[in-house]
């Protein structure tokens, strides 16, 4: 592939046209295919500090900027986990074409759960990183209060004026650091180096609509319906001081160990993003559930009848 270096993160990187859209991604190292999916805002760069330690660990290691975010396209268009399944989907066919492991923080641990459920002949095992449980709050998870709050909020941010009022003071890099602050348990984790990746991509053409876009986008599938349909084993890492996602979302995992092999890791004193809050603890529990996952499926796998 033609390679470019990224401005956040000294990976290789090219676009793919998708749909008519450019969409940037990355391939590192050789041997198992593994593919990293970002959540809401974030990009390539997020995985900086996962990237090394895989490829050096023997995996050859895909990331994208998904349709809207980094340095991917940011038409304005209607935004949903299915579209982003659907590029997910179409990416896979077009430079892999082999069973991978779909590992992805947030609405992305929500994406990989949706390509497993959907898309299994993609798939050989997932690793969710404080899965969000939807791209947005469902009705009957608010109060009425906060249910107003949400409309007017939607209703301002896809207004042509007001709109970029306040996206322009949401993608303020003091105002990116001050919600990092929030979601990130380890103060190191926050450099000019993270404020930027995430501020960079925001000052885009089209990054306002695609913002409003997105927080007015549907919810998409819950976790509790997609599980049913995974015949993968899983690896549920979760940050247990995540004020977002909180720890108690993996009770629906817990709800499926008898039926797959899960594994579930709680992680202290780490945030919404463990992957990059807490990449010494992330790291080393990730490579050795992908080292030993080739015994996992091998046990997993119905055993054929003798004589057969």
């Amino acid at each position: 592939m033609t390679s470019t270096l990224s401005a956040t993160a000294a990976f290789p990187t090219a676009d793919w046209t998708w749909r008519g859209h450019r969409i940037r991604y990355s391939v590192n190292g050789s041997g198992a295919p593994v593919v990293l999916v970002h959540g809401f805002g974030a990009s390539i760069g997020h995985w900086r500090k996962n990237i090394p330690a895989l490829t050096a660990a023997g995996y050859r290691v895909y990331a994208l900027d998904l349709l809207g975010f980094g340095a991917s396209a940011k038409p304005d268009l209607t935004y949903s986990l299915d579209l982003w399944a659907e590029l997910l989907a179409d990416f896979w066919q077009a430079h892999i074409g082999e069973p991978v492991v779909w590992v992805g923080n947030s609405i992305g641990g929500l994406l990989c759960l949706m390509m497993a459920a959907r898309y299994g002949h993609t798939c050989r095992g997932v690793s969710v990183l404080n899965c969000a449980g939807g791209l947005n709050h469902r009705p009957n998870e608010l109060n009425w209060t906060q249910s107003l709050f949400t409309a007017i909020f939607r209703a301002l941010v896809a207004s042509p004026i007001i709109g970029h009022l306040i996206f322009h003071q949401i993608r303020q890099p003091e105002r990116i650091r001050k919600t990092l602050t929030q979601v990130y348990a380890n103060p190191a984790a926050i450099t000019d180096e993270l404020v930027e990746l995430l501020h960079r991509p925001a000052m885009d053409a089209g990054a306002k609509e695609v913002f409003a876009r997105v927080i007015s986008a549907p919810p998409g599938p819950k976790i509790v319906d997609l599980l049913p349909h995974i015949q993968v084993p899983i690896l549920v890492l979760w940050g247990e001081v995540d004020p977002w996602t909180p720890v108690s979302g993996t009770k629906h995992f817990e709800a499926h160990q008898d039926r797959l092999p899960i594994r579930i890791e709680r992680l202290p004193n780490t945030g919404h993003c463990p992957h990059d809050d807490r990449p010494e603890l992330v790291n080393p529990i990730l490579i050795e559930w992908l080292q030993r996952l080739p015994q996992v499926l091998a046990q997993a796998l119905p055993q054929a009848p003798k004589g057969s």
